[in-house]
């Protein structure tokens, strides 16, 4: 099933992906954070979120296994627009989200951590939305989120070919804001989100609101064809092979079809 850990430390909150092994975002773990958004909304104490994952990872993805008990197009594309929107609502939060990010950070959770204001990773990090492997596409607006940060190029690099980039990579192209030694992840992610909450919360809370305008006006459009998308490919043959052969760990057998 999963959770997620809520803790609040003075100003700032820490949500903390629990869902072992790989923390994969099941729609119940979606929710879960939702929910958790919710109740720091009404907490005038909080000034920063920290969102981090437990265990090995700070989540290797979307929960596969899961989608395959979906059926209809109409299935998919409604578990891809509830998690744009969730993710939309963290990238337009009232409320700084630093996202503190060891181990693997793929698929589902790249998108997250793509939603997130800030991020932090350490060397050994591994980035990326491997969803071609399966014969799936992204489907929580990573194929708006990443050129944004990446650029194009990169973009069209890492999701065609479904390799994750390492963090120095990921730095030099200014998809995460440091890297950092294994252990101290989480201690640099508080001393930042401690600096941001020593500030007054009106200002916080403008800048929030202001940012966001440097969004480019066809981000919506294009969030919306992503979700079409996704559920017009879950119906493939393609898709079904890919997914079965991650599931078995084998190599796919796509057919192009």
């Amino acid at each position: 099933m999963g959770t997620i850990l809520y803790e609040l430390e003075g100003h700032v909150a820490t949500l903390t992906i629990q869902s072992p092994p790989a923390n994969a975002l099941s729609s119940n773990l979606l929710k879960a954070l939702s929910e958790k958004l919710d109740l720091i909304e009404k907490d005038e104490k909080v000034k920063a979120i920290i969102l981090r994952g437990d265990g090995r990872f700070f989540s290797a993805g979307a929960d596969i296994k899961e989608f395959t008990s979906l059926q209809e197009a109409s299935d998919y594309q409604s578990l891809s627009e509830y998690g744009q929107q969730l993710f939309d609502r963290i990238e337009n939060f009232s409320i700084p989200v630093i996202a503190a990010i060891h181990g693997a950070v793929l698929g589902g959770g790249m998108e997250l951590a793509m939603a997130c204001h800030i991020r932090i990773v350490t060397e050994k990090t591994k980035l990326g939305l491997p969803e071609l492997s399966l014969g799936i596409i992204p489907g929580f607006a990573g194929t708006q989120r990443l050129p944004r940060y990446v650029g194009t190029a990169k973009a069209y690099e890492m999701i065609l070919t479904g390799e994750p980039i390492s963090a120095k990579e990921a730095y030099e192209f200014g998809l995460v804001n440091q890297i950092v030694v294994e252990e101290e992840v989480f201690n640099v992610a508080k001393t930042l989100a401690s600096k941001i909450a020593s500030k007054s919360r009106p200002t916080i809370n403008r800048i929030m609101q202001l940012i966001p305008y440097a969004k480019p006006e066809n981000f919506a459009n294009g969030v919306k064809a992503e979700a079409v998308a996704f559920g017009e490919i879950f119906g493939s043959e393609d898709a079904k092979e890919g997914v079965q052969a991650f599931i078995e760990k084998r190599k796919p057998n796509f057919i192009d079809k």
